[in-house]
């Protein structure tokens, strides 16, 4: 079993160092204490969000928010390569927050909502940033859970012209349809840039929609024989793509002696 994780804000490990103590307070901290019964002597991860990990030893708590963390090693994880972006259309109900929490455990670097012409649900102006700010919880959550140091990023609500721009400026764009030719298991990614994944609505993607991602440069992919929901199609072909890249792969002895860690 892995050690529990939990998340210091605002630069709280920037000093972090072998033998040095790390506070764990406020909200996080009184779910370490309250909710998970930390107690002295027990092996704990703090992470930034950011890419930085402390892993280190239960020093002391204090009161019923304060857990003090005694560093053992600082890890700075290296920015994804090839980096994973899913454009997600939005979804009705708490389908959406479903969506980015499979996202963030699978591993995708970055979720961007689109307002695509077929979805049910809108972010209406009034709305917006509650409705975003839902996703950016469900991924910390999620990657909180999911023993993430690098948190993915939630990008704005986009528009279709926006998705267009993404897939220009990108080293490989996918488009998930049912009815493309090409399987996305015959992809092979890029060892480096961006790859962006675009994930339809319940309703499908519109003809236009789909003939302007094509014309901007992106290749129209199926998942399999199912058709598999919004919720849930992003993290399947995220899966499928990572599973073939050197980023699900097991580290090599010279991947291990190159690592950034610090150990005390």
């Amino acid at each position: 079993m892995t050690a529990p994780v939990f998340v210091v804000d605002g630069g709280g490990l920037a000093a972090a160092t072998p033998g040095s103590t790390v506070t764990v307070s406020g909200a996080e901290g009184r779910h370490a204490v309250t909710v998970r019964r930390i107690r002295s002597g027990e092996q704990v991860d703090v992470v930034d969000g950011d890419g930085r990990r402390v892993s280190g030893e239960v020093g002391s708590v204090a009161g019923k928010d304060a857990v003090n963390v005694i560093v053992r090693s600082v890890t700075d994880e290296p920015p994804p390569n090839p980096r994973v972006t899913v454009v997600q259309a939005l979804a009705k109900g708490d389908r959406g927050e479903l969506a980015v929490e499979l996202l963030t455990e699978v591993g995708v670097d970055e979720i961007v909502p689109w307002s695509a012409a077929n979805c049910v649900t809108q972010w209406r102006a009034e709305r917006l940033e509650k409705s975003r700010q839902r996703w950016v919880d469900a991924a910390a959550a999620a990657a909180k859970q999911s023993r993430r140091a690098l948190f993915p990023r939630v990008g704005d609500l986009a528009s279709t012209p926006q998705v267009e721009q993404l897939i220009q400026s990108a080293k490989l764009a996918l488009v998930l349809h049912e009815s493309a030719a090409a399987a996305i298991g015959d992809v092979r990614l890029p060892q480096a840039g961006d790859v962006v994944v675009v994930v339809g609505p319940e309703g499908g993607i519109s003809p236009t929609e789909l003939a302007a991602f094509e014309a901007a440069g992106a290749l129209t992919v199926r998942l399999g024989p199912s058709v598999l929901r919004t919720s849930s199609a992003g993290m399947a072909a995220a899966a499928a793509l990572l599973s073939g890249s050197p980023r699900w792969s097991v580290p090599s002895t010279a991947d291990l002696a190159s690592d950034t860690s610090v150990e005390g």
